[in-house]
């Protein structure tokens, strides 16, 4: 029996990268699957058609998580096609990678209102709407645990992630909801590989134990493990998935 039979997930940002890979993970250990997307609508049916073609359930959604009625249209949408939700994955994300000094005003208001606002709102909608018993994986990054320049920023979105989670923890554990974080280390996606030069890219290589970047299935696995009933003593943790590079 797949261990996530009868699960009803939401995963934002799920029309590519990691989020994908997330979605169709969940999908293969049984849940029926809301693959939520912003702006990328061929991506994301691409996804909802990978995990049908593999005998799974899932529909793609429109939201922007950084907009109120939008996470309140994707949690109502969500429960009125699988009639609950018991899975919530906060995967959306933007990354601007500047030194401190250079970025501007709109850098800093666009990477807060998606990676801090979008995720409180998720998190404020799911306190009521999702199920009991239910989990929430929000994502962080292990860039948190060491000092890169041009990061400033987008860290410091990330630690608020990390803070939101362990209160927010104590604040939903009453009704048996798990609430956790992942941190991946340089992940092979469009994200991280988007304008950075191959020296770069190898440099971040080596920080992991071996030698190469994530995949995104390597995150994927560790958020289905947290997703399941077997993690269900382990709540308010950030997990660091990224090869020993920190």
């Amino acid at each position: 029996m797949k261990k996530l039979n009868e699960k009803v997930a939401i995963v934002t940002g799920a029309s590519r990268g990691i989020g994908a890979a997330v979605a169709k993970k969940l999908a293969a250990e049984g849940a029926k699957v809301v693959v939520n997307y912003s702006g990328s609508q061929a991506d994301a049916e691409k996804v909802v058609q990978h995990i049908v073609s593999n005998q799974g359930l899932a529909i793609a959604i429109q939201a922007d998580v950084s907009n109120a009625q939008d996470v309140k249209s994707l949690f109502d949408s969500a429960i009125q096609h699988f009639g609950k939700v018991d899975i919530l994955v906060n995967n959306a994300g933007i990354m601007i990678t500047k030194l401190l000094k250079d970025t501007t005003d709109e850098d800093f208001d666009k990477q807060f209102n998606v990676n801090v606002k979008g995720t409180f709102l998720m998190l404020r909608e799911a306190a009521t709407k999702l199920a009991e018993n239910g989990s929430i994986i929000n994502f962080s990054t292990s860039v948190n645990r060491v000092m890169l320049p041009t990061y400033s920023t987008y860290v410091a979105t990330k630690a608020a992630v990390e803070q939101l989670t362990r209160v927010f923890s104590k604040e939903i554990g009453a009704r048996g909801i798990t609430v956790n974080t992942v941190s991946p280390g340089p992940t092979n996606t469009e994200l991280f590989i988007k304008g950075k030069p191959q020296q770069a890219i190898d440099g971040a290589k080596s920080l992991s134990a071996f030698n190469r970047l994530g995949e995104p299935e390597d995150i994927a696995s560790v958020v289905a493990f947290l997703a399941g009933d077997d993690a269900k003593w382990v709540s308010a943790q950030n997990i660091g998935v990224n090869g020993a590079m920190a």
